[in-house]
C-alpha cells in the first residue's frame, strides 16, 4: 500500500468536475490512500468525499514566502506519495513539481508524456475531455466516471433548511460571481426576478442562495434568501438544495456546474470569457445561453428560454 496525491486548488466548480475524476483514480488504486491537495475553503466538503482517505491544506502562499513552502515540501514529504495527480495544472502546481517532488515520483499533469503541440491541441478540448486524456496518458483503466462525475454521496437531508425559509417547490437564482470575473455576471436578474414572480409565484417559491461574502447583495434583490439559521449555507446543503429545485437560472459559477452536473432543469448564461462546451457544463436538462457580450443579452429573451424548459 502506498499514498497518492491529487492536486485541486478550486474553484467549487473545478473540484465538482474534479469529483469523477478522483473516483476514478481511487477505483484505480483501491489498495492506496488517495489524498487531495486543496485550499481551505473547501476542505470541510471535500473530507465527506468517499473516494478519498485525507484532505491536505495549501493555503498558497506568495511563493517568495519561503518558510511557508518548506512547511509545505515537509508535511508532503511525511506521507512519502508515490504517485501525484496534478488535476489543476496551474502555474502554481507546476512549480511544485519541480520544488516538491523528488525524482522517483511519478507525477501526471496536462504535459506528460506528450510533446507541445498535443499541449496545444488539448487546450481546446472540454476540460473533462483534458482531464481523460491526461488520467489515460498516466495508464489509468475503466475511467468510467470523469467525464460523468456522480455527487450522490454528497447530499444530506435539508428539510428544517427548507423549513427556514418556505413550503414546496421552489426555483434557484445565483446572480453572483467572483468579484475578479465581474464579466461573468449577467445585470438583470432583478428585472428576471419580477417576471418570474408575476407569472410563477403562485407555484414556485423564487430565492438566491448566497455564499459567505453575497449575502448583504442578495439583500438588493426582491425574493427570498436561504441561509441556515442566518449564516450562509454550506457547500453539501447547496448541493443538495439544487438537487430539490424545479429550476435553476446561474451565472458560470460554482452553482451552475452542480446543476449541470446532478442534470436538474436550469439555464445558465455566458458572455465572452469561454464557451459551454469548453467547461463542460450542459447536460440533458441543464442548458445554456451564449452571447458575446452579457450586457446585451435582453430579460426576454432569458425569460423565454426558461419558459420552454420550465414547463
Amino acid at each position: 500500500m502506498s499514498n497518492i496525491l491529487i492536486i485541486k486548488h478550486g474553484s467549487l466548480g473545478d473540484l465538482i468536475q474534479a469529483n469523477g475524476a478522483i473516483k476514478d483514480i481511487k477505483n484505480n488504486f483501491p489498495d492506496d490512500k488517495v489524498f487531495l491537495l486543496t485550499t481551505p475553503p473547501y476542505t470541510e466538503f471535500m473530507s465527506t468525499c468517499p473516494y478519498l482517505d485525507g484532505v491536505l491544506i495549501d493555503k498558497r502562499l506568495p511563493r517568495w514566502n519561503l518558510i511557508y513552502l518548506m512547511n509545505l515540501k515537509k508535511m508532503l514529504e511525511r506521507f512519502s506519495f508515490t504517485k501525484v495527480f496534478d488535476l489543476q495544472n496551474s502555474s502554481r502546481s507546476m512549480f511544485y513539481k519541480k520544488f516538491l517532488s523528488k525524482k522517483n515520483i511519478f507525477w501526471s499533469n496536462k504535459f506528460s508524456f506528450t510533446n507541445k503541440n498535443e499541449v496545444n491541441e488539448e487546450e481546446g478540448l472540454p476540460v473533462l475531455e483534458r482531464i481523460l486524456k491526461q488520467l489515460n496518458r498516466a495508464g489509468l483503466k475503466d475511467l468510467l466516471f470523469t467525464k460523468k462525475p456522480d455527487l450522490s454521496w454528497a447530499f444530506k437531508n435539508i428539510q428544517n433548511l427548507i423549513n427556514q425559509n418556505f413550503e414546496g417547490k421552489y426555483i434557484l437564482i445565483f446572480p453572483f460571481c467572483s468579484p475578479k470575473l465581474i464579466k461573468k455576471k449577467w445585470p438583470y436578474y432583478n428585472d428576471l426576478i419580477e417576471l418570474l414572480k408575476r407569472d410563477y409565484g403562485n407555484k414556485y417559491n423564487i430565492a438566491l442562495v448566497p455564499g459567505p461574502n453575497e449575502i448583504n447583495d442578495a439583500k438588493k434583490f426582491n425574493t427570498n434568501i436561504i441561509l441556515n439559521n442566518s449564516q450562509p449555507v454550506n457547500i453539501l446543503e447547496l448541493i443538495s438544495l439544487i438537487k430539490g429545485s424545479s429550476f435553476v437560472i446561474a451565472n458560470d459559477t460554482g452553482p451552475a456546474h452542480i446543476s449541470s452536473h446532478l442534470n436538474v432543469k436550469g439555464l445558465v448564461l455566458f458572455g465572452s470569457h469561454t464557451s459551454p462546451e469548453k467547461v463542460s457544463i450542459e447536460s440533458e436538462n441543464f442548458k445554456s445561453i451564449k452571447v458575446d457580450n452579457l450586457k446585451n443579452l435582453n430579460v426576454s429573451e432569458v425569460y423565454e428560454k426558461i419558459r420552454e424548459n420550465l414547463n
